[in-house]
C-alpha cells in the first residue's frame, strides 16, 4: 500500500470525501481548500468517457479556449514561411522559421511547449514525427494548430486554449487552472471544458457518455464529481 504524507491524511480526513461525490461546486471548494503546498499548484480533471478508443468512429479530441487560461507560461514555436511568418511573430510566436527551426529541433531543441505550423510546410515538418509525437506537440488540424489563420491560433494559444484527447480506457486528462483561481474562475474553466468534450460525443458511443469526474491538485486530493447532477446542467 502507497504510504501517503501526514499533510494528505490530515487533508483527506479533513474534507472525508472518501466514496463520496459531490456538486461541482462544493468538489472545487474542496480541491481549493485542501491546497497545502507552498506552490501554486496546477488543478487537474479526469474524465472518463462511456467510449471504445479502439474504433477509429469514437475517438475524442479537440480543443478549447479556457476563459481564464491554465496560469502556465506558454512558449510557442511555428513552422511557417514569409508573410505568415512575419503574422506569427507580431502575434506573440516565441519562435518562427522553416528548415532552420526544423534542424534545430533534430539536434535537441526543445525550449518550447506549443507548435503551430502552416499546411504548406507540413511535409518537412513530418520529419519531426518520431521527437514531436510522442512528447503530444506535433501540429494536427483537428486541434487547430495546422492552419495559415497563425495570427489567431497564437494568441489563443497565449490566451489559454489547450487540447485534449481521450487515452486508454476513454479516460481524458487536462489542466483547467491553478489553486489560485479559485473555485468560481475555475468553474468556468471546466464548463468551457466539458461542454466541448459533450459536443464531441460521438454518434456510435451508446449508454452514459460522461460515466465520471474527477477533480484534483498536483499534490492534493482527487475528489469525484456528481456526474449524474453534472449532466442535467449539459442538457
Amino acid at each position: 500500500m502507497k504510504k501517503r504524507g501526514k499533510k494528505y491524511i490530515d487533508a483527506f480526513k479533513k474534507a472525508e470525501i472518501e466514496n463520496k461525490y459531490f456538486a461541482l461546486d462544493d468538489a472545487l471548494k474542496i480541491v481549493v481548500d485542501s491546497h497545502h503546498v507552498k506552490f501554486d499548484e496546477p488543478v487537474d480533471v479526469a474524465i472518463n468517457l462511456g467510449i471504445d478508443v479502439k474504433k477509429n468512429d469514437q475517438q475524442v479530441r479537440g480543443s478549447v479556449l479556457l476563459p481564464h487560461g491554465t496560469g502556465k507560461a506558454v512558449k510557442i514555436l511555428v513552422f511557417a514561411k514569409g508573410e505568415k511568418e512575419r503574422e506569427a511573430l507580431a502575434a506573440g510566436a516565441d519562435y518562427v522559421g522553416q528548415e532552420d527551426m526544423i534542424a534545430k529541433v533534430q539536434q535537441g531543441f526543445m525550449d518550447f511547449n506549443r507548435v503551430v505550423a502552416t499546411p504548406d510546410i507540413m511535409a518537412s515538418v513530418g520529419k519531426l514525427g518520431k521527437i514531436l509525437g510522442p512528447r503530444g506537440l506535433m501540429p494536427n488540424p483537428k486541434v487547430g494548430t495546422v492552419t495559415f489563420d497563425v495570427g489567431k491560433i497564437v494568441k489563443e494559444l497565449k490566451e489559454g486554449k489547450i487540447e485534449f484527447k481521450a487515452e486508454k480506457n476513454g479516460i481524458l486528462q487536462a489542466s483547467i487552472g491553478k489553486v489560485s483561481f479559485g473555485s468560481s474562475k475555475l468553474k468556468e474553466n471546466f464548463m468551457a471544458l466539458i461542454e466541448i468534450v459533450n459536443r464531441l460525443k460521438p454518434a456510435s458511443s451508446k449508454g452514459v457518455y460522461v460515466k465520471k469526474v474527477s477533480l484534483s491538485s498536483t499534490m492534493g486530493l482527487g475528489v469525484s464529481v456528481d456526474t449524474l447532477k453534472l449532466r442535467n446542467n449539459l442538457i
